[in-house]
């Protein structure tokens, strides 16, 4: 069963492209997958704790699902819903639901999980402080 707007800690707002519809006129599935990066990584850098040229630590990504109820079309606007389901010492689960304009439930939900690494070495590195306290705000 799908989530609700109210299950999701934070939201962004995202806009569709002409390019994004497929022959069979929705949103092709692989444009949900980069919805969901661009929602996380657009609300890390805007909360100051993910910094893409110059960062000495950088989320990779190990793993993704997505889950499809609806479909999404330019010309709508997706009201991406974010949420932290888990906190590792050096990762975290990612959980964005794709909502299509103002409808109460999402299109799809998916997830990913980051570990987090250095930028240099590719090796896990904790959390850092920063980093942890903002996941925090919307961990479930």
């Amino acid at each position: 069963m799908a989530a609700s707007r109210d299950d999701y800690r934070a939201f962004r707002v995202l806009t569709t492209r002409w390019m994004d519809n497929d022959i069979y006129g929705h949103m092709n599935n692989v444009v949900h997958y980069s919805l969901f990066d661009a929602a996380v990584n657009g609300w890390l850098i805007e909360k100051g704790v993910l910094d893409i040229h110059g960062g000495n630590q950088i989320g990779l990504v190990v793993e993704t699902g997505c889950r499809y109820f609806g479909e999404l079309a330019f010309p709508d606007l997706v009201h991406a819903g974010l949420r932290v389901a888990k906190i590792g010492s050096s990762s975290v689960r990612y959980e964005v639901g794709l909502f299509r304009n103002d409808e109460p439930t999402p299109a799809a939900e998916g997830f990913f999980a980051h570990v987090y690494v250095d930028r240099a070495t590719r090796r896990p590195k904790p959390l850092n402080e920063a980093l942890r306290a903002v996941l925090q705000e919307i961990a479930v």
